[in-house]
């Protein structure tokens, strides 16, 4: 925010952004001294008909077009009811954004956890989502107290132009969710298409649900211990799908919940999750798998160097090139969703270091995506009362990511 402050105070950027989005076309912060833009606001809370949007998800096509999505929510920021799934492109690296299209409507239920990806063999973009009725919630579901009919699905859709269209969504459900488990989520967050060794243009996408109690237990008020991630891969461009690695411990130590993904430059991927009320010190969790996401390497456990996350989801992006880090976004304050941050790891995830701090406003969910060699973006939900105010795309140098680190 160097540049911008020069001209625009914190706060009247802020509420330039705001003015600027009501117009329809989402329009951005000008950078000084330079081309490009630092922010938009692509999504605002109470237009184009929805009353909140949540759970953004960005990918960069082949055509360099970006694509954000997010849970349009008619009814209220609650995560049931008449939700659908909304989208708006930008041809200019995040700075300006096309009119919102839908992608998925609920129809009075709920449809939502975006997880796009680019196919690289078809440059098509495959589009994971999932889907409850909107008369039952997330605690309902995981007691067992709904029909399979109301319950959570997976389906999929993918787009031949650029995101300017998207086919039906497709129900996979059968393919990827055994018959024990209740809850089911997809990321939220972008998938990978994998590039190096035997399994290259696999599609990966992280997921979590939920498996009914232990044969014994008490079922009734036992939903949060029973958290568990797990992937889903297609190796036919979405095509088809199969279940690959299951964290079924169901202790209640770590409970893997919400997941992002990244592969690493030596091929492994690195699996980074929100702990859901687990016993274990720390918020986040993650782990590695070695064959393509079919197993595990070791179980999910405490990642202690992001202490400074609550619980809440987090992104996680490879940056491309000779020794690139890893990244991580999230919030940064422990006991709220404040402060969005940037994270970096030059030891593929085993340590972190605290890189950028956006802003000190409330915050909440995110999504990492590079923009080319020089520029990464994060699309992130804010606000000044509450983090569902807005979700805005900021773009950041590289270089400042790479600098001393600025608690």
């Amino acid at each position: 925010m160097t540049s911008m402050s020069r001209t625009l105070t914190f706060a009247a950027a802020t509420g330039l952004l705001t003015a600027l989005a009501a117009t329809g076309t989402a329009a951005a912060t000008p950078r000084g001294g330079g081309g490009g833009c630092v922010s938009s606001v692509p999504y605002t809370a109470g237009q184009d008909g929805y009353d909140t949007y949540r759970i953004p998800a960005t990918v960069r096509t082949g055509a360099g077009t970006l694509l954000a999505f997010a849970e349009g929510r008619h009814s209220g920021a609650g995560d049931t009811g008449n939700i659908d799934v909304v989208l708006r492109r930008s041809a200019d690296g995040g700075c300006t954004w096309s009119p919102l299209t839908v992608v998925s409507s609920g129809d009075g239920d709920t449809r939502g956890n975006p997880a796009p990806v680019v196919d690289p063999r078809t440059g098509r973009i495959v589009l994971l989502t999932s889907y409850n009725s909107g008369a039952v919630t997330e605690a309902q579901i995981m007691r067992g107290e709904v029909t399979p009919e109301q319950s959570r699905r997976v389906f999929v859709q993918t787009s031949r132009d650029d995101g300017r269209h998207f086919t039906a969504p497709r129900d996979i459900t059968d393919q990827v969710k055994p018959p024990g488990w209740r809850w089911y989520a997809t990321g939220p967050g972008h998938a990978i298409a994998l590039r190096h060794g035997p399994h290259a243009g696999r599609l990966v996408v992280p997921a979590n649900h939920s498996a009914a109690p232990p044969a014994g237990s008490p079922d009734s008020g036992q939903e949060a211990r029973y958290y568990g991630a797990h992937a889903l891969y297609s190796d036919d461009g979405g095509r088809s799908w199969r279940l690959g690695f299951v964290d079924d411990t169901y202790d209640g130590t770590e409970n893997a919940n919400e997941s992002s993904v990244a592969e690493l430059p030596d091929g492994r991927l690195y699996f980074s999750s929100r702990d859901q009320n687990g016993t274990s010190p720390g918020n986040r969790l993650d782990s590695y798998s070695s064959d393509g996401a079919e197993t595990l390497d070791r179980p999910f456990a405490v990642q202690p160097t992001l202490d400074d996350v609550p619980v809440v989801q987090g992104s996680v992006l490879q940056l491309t090139g000779r020794s690139a880090p890893l990244l991580f976004s999230g919030p940064s304050v422990p006991t709220a969703r404040q402060s969005m941050a940037l994270w970096r790891s030059t030891t593929a995830g085993a340590d972190f270091v605290r890189a950028s701090t956006l802003s000190t406003r409330r915050a909440a969910y995110s999504d990492l995506v590079q923009l080319g060699a020089s520029r990464v973006g994060i699309l992130y939900e804010t606000g000044d009362r509450g983090p569902y105010e807005s979700i805005e795309f900021r773009r950041l140098p590289v270089s400042e990511l790479l600098g001393p680190d600025r608690p």
